[in-house]
């Protein structure tokens, strides 16, 4: 689904992230982990050709990121759902109307894209709060919005950008538990996150790995919680 081979990133003349090999398959369960600034946004960022590398080869889903056009990263934007840290919606639509945008954006809006928008809802919880506005959302509910709004495109992989970085640790599990479901109906899913708690926690719930960044490397990739 994902491979890196010795991909590199640089903002500057020195490299945020070099000498990234490593494979994501398909159905697989990833926690990144590293000190706040060590590159994990822009990982994630390499990982839905937000960014492109600088140095070595990246594939998402058998296409070389840097041979792609911007159609052809849209339709492979459309195959990943990101969650990213801060949870931008417009304030002036109501939750279900915030949900629905990448359905419209696509033109993919359908009368059984609103039964499924409707479904999707009620599976994360907020199913009462549908016509709420998003200030009027608590942040808890705001991050499983993000979520679902992340996945109304069927994604195969879900991104995650420090999704319970915000929220108390009941609402952390809670979030965790749905993207263990996600990864149980066989989506690949990559959640940034410094929250080692929360990884422990997973332990009982999913087989997953650890890549951990440091010094602009992954140094421990693979590692089985």
């Amino acid at each position: 689904m994902i491979e890196m081979q010795d991909a590199a990133y640089g903002y500057g003349a020195e490299p945020l992230l070099s000498g990234l090999s490593l494979h994501l398959p398909p159905g697989s369960f990833h926690f990144l982990t590293g000190p706040s600034g060590a590159g994990k946004t822009t990982f994630l960022k390499l990982c839905y050709a937000e960014l492109l590398p600088t140095g070595g080869h990246i594939s998402l889903f058998g296409h070389t990121a840097t041979g792609l056009a911007r159609d052809g990263i849209a339709d492979l934007r459309q195959r990943i759902g990101v969650v990213h840290q801060d949870c931008n919606f417009l304030d002036h639509l109501p939750l279900r109307d915030n949900l629905a945008l990448p359905l419209t954006v696509t033109g993919k809006g359908s009368m059984v894209q609103e039964s499924n928008l409707t479904e999707l809802i009620g599976w994360v919880g907020l199913s009462a709060r549908a016509n709420a506005f998003p200030p009027e959302l608590s942040g808890g509910e705001r991050q499983r919005a993000a979520l679902a709004r992340a996945i109304i495109m069927d994604p195969d992989l879900i991104l995650a950008d420090e999704p319970t970085g915000n929220v108390d640790w009941d609402m952390s599990l809670r979030l965790l538990n749905l993207l263990v479901e996600l990864n149980k109906l066989g989506k690949t899913v990559v959640i940034a996150t410094h929250d080692l708690a929360l990884i422990r926690a997973a332990k009982q719930r999913v087989q997953a790995r650890v890549l951990r960044i440091q010094g602009g490397q992954i140094i421990s990739a693979g590692a089985d919680l």
